[in-house]
């Protein structure tokens, strides 16, 4: 079974004493291949040397709105500069979080629209987080036009998952989909057509029913693998064969 991990901090600090054996855990247990989101711009060097030491780790580059105390207006014309020099598999992890206080909504906007230019602009696809703004998100997308990406760790409804497969974007689902009283996630899952998902981790953080927590990592990518399959009652094999299909189309590998 090979897998791609569509979302993973793999570069966050709380890996920096056992990288290597992260790394290794997770190819032991399928997962071969990871997309790693950048939040700041300070984040991007070590972003990138972080994947440059495993073929299996791809970075994606961009501005987190949870950061937003750390991001300059002049960020967003670097990380410009840096997308068009490093070729990334995509833009992000961009969005607007309406449910964090003190973050300026529309400071949010105004980075969350440059980024969703700049991928318009280099054609690549988006890494988007959306918490308590998923309408919002949406909006902008469509009035962007000629976009494409995920929505990780997606928590809205079938009509909002709808409307963005419509836009050209696929939905990221984890750690929270194994937690029985996560009902309208679970019902989703089950209903929603597989050439839409993806499957993530968003290790260090968003732990899976077993390991509840505790510090996540790439190797639990299984436990989401598995809990789809329950869901659907289909074949493990068959849930990771189509969402490695499409993690590998929507990121160019």
């Amino acid at each position: 079974m090979q897998l791609i991990d569509s979302h993973c901090h793999l570069d966050a600090a709380e890996f920096d004493i056992d990288r290597k054996a992260v790394i290794a855990r997770a190819r032991a247990s399928g997962v071969g291949v990871q997309i790693v989101p950048a939040v700041t711009a300070a984040s991007w060097p070590k972003l990138r040397e972080v994947c440059a030491a495993d073929a299996g780790l791809h970075p994606a580059y961009g501005l987190h709105p949870m950061f937003l105390p750390e991001h300059r207006a002049e960020h967003l014309q670097q990380l410009r500069d840096w997308v068009e020099r490093e070729s990334p598999c995509a833009i992000g992890e961009c969005g607007l979080d309406f449910f964090v206080d003190d973050l300026d909504p529309e400071a949010q906007r105004l980075f969350f629209q440059g980024q969703l230019e700049l991928a318009r602009d280099v054609q690549l696809p988006l890494i988007v987080h959306a918490r308590r703004a998923l309408d919002e998100v949406i909006q902008r997308i469509r009035r962007v036009g000629g976009l494409s990406g995920v929505v990780h760790s997606f928590s809205g409804s079938p009509e909002q998952a709808r409307q963005l497969w419509d836009l050209g974007f696929m939905i990221g689902l984890g750690g929270p989909i194994t937690y029985t009283r996560a009902n309208r996630l679970r019902g989703l899952v089950t209903q929603m057509p597989l050439e839409f998902l993806l499957l993530e981790t968003d290790a260090p953080d968003q732990p899976d029913a077993g390991i509840r927590g505790q510090r996540n990592e790439p190797s639990r990518l299984r436990q989401i693998v598995d809990t789809v399959a329950e869901l659907r009652q289909q074949p493990a094999a068959d849930i990771a064969a189509q969402t490695t299909a499409n993690a590998g189309r929507l990121f160019g590998l």
